[in-house]
């Protein structure tokens, strides 16, 4: 039986009853209300789902009430219902915000089936309401450090423009985060935002993906397909990882930048796409350029606004307010009672290399909701999330005498991948910084750390 409550107001008794036989017959609560002012007393008090408003009314009329009603509670949906109606009302009463507008005598079919729309579509506007909250939750970009908030003022000076973005920063910073953030204030905020993942696309499979295709265009391709940048038209398209395409594509994403026309793999016709692009990579692009696997026009088109993420450890001061975050929306997510970290443990998290940045902070507080049973975390919770031997003072770990065993030739092994993993963490985890702290080759380093097995953040 159907929980939602509808208020009918008319101050015809004897409609008034029937209005909520018929409705309470169809499993809904009813209220009845015989003015406007005894409806918004009553809306006051409790908020309906649906109010079924008679035009004409003693004191404050049916226009006059629709208007209160709607400027109290813009959500909320009403049908207008009227004996003596004409075209210039029900044209006033739908620029009011009425839903619909019945004419009396009621039909009992088109009432009923005129509330049921009414809550069906408010349903799945509050349904939107709350997804699009939860979106702006889950999107949403924590901290309050001086980089934080220098951010956010760039994204507000860059969002209304048009002008292309180029978003840079290690994996795991939140690039992605940026780049909605820009979407969602710029004009284009009604229109789609596309991300496309180019390191995540096979290369034979990326133009096809970024321009659509035709039928019969190549093997698999059995119906025409639009692209992401026709899917993207009049919105946004954000090209995550873009230094990871290849100069082939790059040549026709340039060309799309240029002319913002394309043509879909094994097809002619010529497409206009009226869309703005945000790029985004984890590599130095000027590298890449000087390697010759990065065009430099394409890089010159793209950075128009350059954005610098910092990583985690560079604001530290976020942690906090990040970890708060995020136990609030895997609990919630989750069905869990509220975490709390203790002191300890957040001492423990803030002082944590964070190779993987706020990716991986979100990885272990998901974690440790899902694992932890108390609500209480500790440090222990929090170093065995982080996969951590319990900290024996302020250096990283490196074996100790009674951890040493074997011959000298496996001790000198294990001292070695220790310390190697200690210099990579000093580093962050940048290979060529850690090389030079090391004395050694960065091609050197990386065959030791494929021999011993070290996994590296992006393992």
């Amino acid at each position: 039986m159907s929980r939602e409550e509808i208020l009918v107001v008319d101050d015809e008794k004897n409609i008034r009853s029937s209005l909520e036989g018929i409705l309470k017959d169809e499993g809904y609560r009813v209220r009845g209300a015989a003015t406007g002012e005894d409806l918004l007393r009553q809306i006051a008090q409790a908020t309906p789902d649906l109010v079924v408003l008679d035009v004409w009314l003693p004191g404050m009329d049916g226009l006059q009430a629709l208007e209160e009603v709607k400027r109290l509670h813009p959500g909320l949906p009403v049908i207008m219902i009227s004996g003596h109606s004409n075209v210039e009302t029900a044209v006033k009463a739908t620029k009011l915000g009425a839903y619909d507008f019945i004419e009396k005598p009621l039909s009992l079919e088109k009432t009923v089936l005129a509330v049921r729309n009414a809550l069906d579509h408010h349903r799945l506007a509050q349904e939107n309401l709350r997804l699009r909250q939860t979106l702006a939750e889950r999107y949403e970009i924590v901290g309050e450090s001086p980089a934080i908030q220098a951010l956010r003022g760039q994204i507000q000076s860059a969002a209304p423009s048009h002008g292309r973005v180029l978003i840079r920063g290690e994996s795991g910073t939140g690039k992605e985060l940026i780049a909605r953030a820009i979407h969602r204030q710029s004009l284009r905020a009604e229109k789609p935002f596309v991300e496309v993942n180019c390191a995540a696309i096979p290369d034979e499979l990326i133009e096809s993906e970024l321009f659509g295709h035709e039928k019969g265009s190549f093997t698999g391709a059995t119906t025409k397909r639009r692209g992401k940048f026709e899917v993207a038209d009049g919105g946004t398209i954000f090209l995550d990882e873009v230094g990871d395409m290849s100069l082939k594509t790059q040549a026709k994403v340039l060309r799309v930048l240029q002319e913002q026309t394309l043509e879909r793999v094994g097809g002619s016709e010529t497409l206009s796409v009226d869309v703005r692009v945000i790029a985004a990579s984890n590599k130095d692009l000027e590298e890449e350029i000087r390697k010759g696997t990065f065009r430099e026009d394409l890089f010159y088109r793209l950075n128009v606004i350059p954005f610098e993420v910092p990583p985690l450890r560079d604001r530290r001061e976020d942690i906090a307010l990040l970890a708060d975050h995020f136990l609030r929306l895997f609990s919630r997510e989750y069905g869990k009672r509220q975490k709390a970290l203790r002191s300890d443990a957040l001492q423990l998290l803030v002082q944590h290399a964070w190779p993987g940045n706020v990716r991986e902070l979100r990885n272990v507080i998901e974690r440790m909701v899902i694992m932890v049973p108390q609500e209480a975390i500790t440090q222990d919770d929090v170093a065995s999330a982080l996969r951590l031997r319990p900290p024996s003072g302020p250096e990283s770990p490196v074996a100790s005498e009674e951890e040493l065993d074997g011959t000298l030739r496996e001790a000198r092994e294990q001292f070695e991948k220790a310390f190697i993993l200690r210099r990579l963490r000093e580093a962050h985890w940048n290979i060529t910084r850690a090389a030079e702290r090391l004395g050694i080759e960065r091609s050197n380093l990386h065959r030791k750390i494929k021999s011993y097995g070290i996994e590296t953040p992006e393992d």
